[in-house]
């Protein structure tokens, strides 16, 4: 990844800064999904001080090839000239050079692998190599080693898990997340509204943001960058899943099915045609990959057993609902046609998203306040016999140790909020105010077009688009 700078990451930098700052040996691991940044980060961080290496596909010989070559160069030491075909002896002789030896006592060095799972990948072998090179040579020596990977399945399983030979080892570790809302605004120049429709799409992947031109309409944005073949943003999420999964046909399945609204276990089975044992099992390694998260409705026990399923990745979302259903719209050049689909039913999703934006900037402070649970909320009237969950609520924001409760409803449309939608807010409430009779209750309305009519209410908190975006600047 190519960025044209480096924007955010200064709890990471940080981070890597206390380990490095400490004498002696250390293990940090970075990792996150592709196209995330951690090739920029390390970087960031390693400047002159260390080697930064690129692990392929090629398998040992040529990998161990290059990494001497990067190793000679940097400890000016003749590494070339020997024959050494295994990780074990490359770094054993290294730490036995004088030239090296004297490099670490003066300062101490990083040696940053990048892509791990590539090695892993071709040697099963690997964290057994790099565990022993660690305990043996590294361990006592004045360098910083950094193992990174994109690879979320070997990465967890082969190098994080208690299973791995080098757990234990690290003495610290980075997952990668995606870029805050907030910093959309340092890739493209546009306005708000556009930002937002921007992140509802592609999140907050530095890559990603990349492929998309300020200065052009967000719909010939997509027609450009997403619905035209060959353009990276077009089949990137089947790559990222056949890169991720040996047979990814039930994944995407199960996640296409997600994304056209089936969110409890049954909806997914009936509409995958598996079975829910298996669906279950495909479920749960996507959740501890990070690509999916269940949903309990807010104030539920652990005895709630209907669990509603959700893709977490912004991208993912958007592919799976309108990219892979106009496949062969846009592989037979009816780009017209898909783009009209988007159009047509991108209210809908973008409603979804502004819920989902909200959520992530009331627990950023948006309110000036920090909240213990922010979460949706639905559940059946006691006054409605047909047993229907019919009462919904946007967001609920509770703080346990003041016993306040902010109900919230986010309104995407072009018409600004009514009077009416405050007064169906209070009412839904009631069934949730029963429950905490000591806490104090306040309420919360954030419009895209903003309001109409007499909605100043002492308890009572709008916002609308200007407002988020000042807010952020704070």
């Amino acid at each position: 990844m190519s960025q044209l700078k480096f924007i955010d990451r200064e709890d990471e930098i940080k981070m890597l800064e206390n380990i490095y700052s400490k004498q002696g040996s250390s293990l940090f691991i970075i990792y996150g999904r592709r196209r995330i940044g951690k090739t920029e980060l390390i970087n960031k961080f390693i400047e002159n001080k260390g080697i930064y290496f690129l692990a392929t596909t090629e398998g040992d010989v040529q990998n161990i090839k290059s990494f001497i070559s990067l190793v000679s160069e940097f400890f000016d030491y003749p590494l070339l000239n020997m024959n050494l075909t295994d990780w074990n002896s490359v770094f054993s002789v290294l730490a036995s050079s004088n030239l090296f030896r004297k490099k670490i006592n003066e300062s101490k060095i990083i040696i940053a692998i990048d892509e791990f799972p590539y090695l892993i990948e071709g040697n099963k072998n690997i964290p057994s190599i790099f565990q022993k090179i660690y305990d043996t040579i590294l361990k006592y020596l004045n360098i910083m080693l950094i193992l990174s990977g994109s690879s979320m399945s070997i990465m967890e399983n082969e190098v994080l898990s208690y299973r791995s030979p080098l757990y234990g080892r690290r003495s610290g570790q980075i997952e990668l997340k995606p870029l805050k809302f907030k910093y959309i605004k340092e890739f493209l120049n546009v306005n708000f509204e556009y930002r937002c429709n921007i992140y509802f799409i592609l999140g907050g992947i530095p890559e990603y943001l990349l492929k998309i031109e300020g200065g052009v309409d967000f719909w010939k944005n997509i027609e450009k960058n997403i619905l035209s073949r060959g353009a990276f943003l077009y089949q990137e999420a089947e790559f990222l899943l056949r890169t991720e999964f040996r047979e990814p046909r039930n994944y995407m399945l199960i996640l296409r099915s997600i994304a056209y609204s089936k969110h409890t276990l049954g909806e997914i089975s009936d509409y995958t045609h598996m079975d829910k044992s298996m669906v279950s099992k495909y479920l749960d390694v996507m959740m501890s990959m990070g690509l999916i998260y269940f949903e309990k409705p807010f104030g539920s026990d652990d005895k709630y057993r209907k669990k509603f399923y959700w893709i977490t990745d912004n991208y993912l979302k958007f592919w799976f609902r309108y990219i892979l259903p106009n496949n062969g719209r846009i592989e037979s050049s009816h780009i017209n046609e898909a783009l009209m689909d988007i159009k047509n039913n991108f209210p809908t999703f973008a409603g979804e998203q502004f819920e989902n934006l909200m959520k992530e900037l009331i627990l950023d402070g948006i309110l000036e306040k920090s909240f213990d649970n922010v979460s949706r909320w639905w559940g059946k009237d006691k006054n409605n016999k047909s047993g229907k969950d019919i009462k919904e609520i946007d967001i609920i924001a509770a703080s346990y140790v003041r016993k306040e409760i902010i109900f919230c409803e986010c309104k995407w449309s072009n018409k600004p909020v009514s009077s009416k939608i405050l007064k169906e807010l209070r009412e839904k409430s009631i069934i949730i105010k029963e429950k905490y009779p000591d806490y104090t209750f306040k309420y919360a309305i954030f419009s895209k077009s903003g309001f109409r009519g007499n909605l100043n209410e002492n308890d009572a908190i709008l916002m609308d688009l200007n407002d988020i975006e000042r807010s952020l600047v704070k």
